[in-house]
């Protein structure tokens, strides 16, 4: 039974702690346009690095990588992809440029949800943009090797119906004033990844979904700042909270306030991590921080190359001098020596 329906959600006695995260979102919101304003320069780099970082993130999320020096040319569409994995992170790429570049409003529709599939499928696949075909379950592999499955999502045959209805009643829910837009948008993605409606790409969907609806209400943070990322820094929170509030969903009697909270937090620490690089007090300083944060963001070992890859728009000796600087700060490790040189954030 779809979560988002506003009679439902209006009906959540909702806590202090959601409460507050709520306002400092808002507030950021009343801000945003200041910070967007102030330093054009510094945008240019997050945003290029926010593409890259998201099409990374969300695919990485998936299992789905490629060498260090491909991931600059293929995400920026310098370079054609040439294996399946590439046609991922490039169809990735393409359907951000088809909501980020697009002047008019996108109105939520199943074929919207279906063209971002296609795209983010690379296209290519027999059924990219299409419902699924055939029952689904939502299955994690066990350290010992052995399959659990965590969730049974809607049937293959209720599906076209009931992503419409979960379309009309976000449309319907948008223009009730006393349900706070936000709790609308993430019962959205709590709802769409309990149908499940394809037979593979859901996660995708419905990352690229979430920055989808928070642009057309207003929140550009996913333009300057990967969402994707930082979900990719919590995704052991991201895949607990969701199964414990996708328990019950069917009829109705699921938990939904510690996915409010995930998702706020998630939105809450973007646009803290936004206003700490523009309000830096000169445009190098800036980009330095810049850096840095990229640097201690990385969650494996990684390479000059990798970092070179992840920030285009900066030049190599930077990266050199503030890797220096955190390796004499004792917040990162360096092995080996050369092109082969690996470094890893500290705990």
């Amino acid at each position: 039974m779809l979560s988002l329906e506003s009679k439902k959600i209006s009906r959540v006695s909702i806590p202090i702690s959601t409460v507050w995260l709520l306002g400092s979102c808002m507030e950021a919101l009343g801000k945003q346009e200041l910070w967007i304003r102030k330093k054009p320069e510094v945008l240019e780099v997050l945003r290029e690095l926010a593409i890259i970082q998201s099409v990374e993130s969300s695919n990485r999320i998936e299992g789905v990588t490629i060498k260090a020096e491909r991931l600059r040319p293929v995400v920026l569409g310098k370079a054609k992809p040439q294996n399946r994995s590439e046609e991922e992170l490039s169809g990735y790429r393409n359907a951000l440029d088809w909501f980020f570049s697009r002047k008019n409003r996108i109105i939520v529709s199943p074929d919207v949800i279906m063209k971002l599939h296609y795209l983010a499928q690379g296209g290519v696949s027999s059924d990219a943009g299409k419902w699924k075909k055939m029952n689904n379950e939502i299955v994690e592999l066990l350290p010992n090797g052995e399959r659990r499955v965590r969730f049974i999502p809607t049937p293959a045959k209720e599906t076209p119906e009931m992503v419409e209805t979960l379309c009309r009643n976000y449309r319907d829910a948008r223009k009730e004033e006393h349900v706070p837009i936000l709790l609308v948008i993430a019962t959205f993605i709590l709802d769409i990844l309990c149908i499940h409606p394809f037979r593979d790409g859901n996660w995708r969907v419905s990352r690229l979904m979430t920055t989808l609806l928070l642009l057309e209400n207003g929140f550009d943070v996913g333009r300057f700042v990967s969402l994707e990322r930082i979900v990719e820094e919590s995704k052991e929170d991201y895949y607990r909270i969701l199964e414990k509030c996708s328990r019950g969903w069917h009829d109705g009697t699921n938990e939904i306030m510690p996915w409010w909270n995930y998702f706020l937090g998630v939105l809450q620490r973007g646009y803290g991590e936004l206003e700490l690089l523009v309000e830096s007090t000169a445009s190098r300083t800036a980009k330095s921080d810049i850096v840095r944060q990229t640097i201690l963001n990385q969650l494996e070992r990684f390479t000059l190359a990798d970092l070179a890859a992840q920030l285009p728009s900066v030049s190599l000796q930077l990266i050199k001098k503030i890797l220096s600087e955190l390796k004499n700060q004792g917040k990162i490790n360096l092995e080996g020596r050369g092109r082969g040189a690996r470094w890893e954030v500290i705990p």
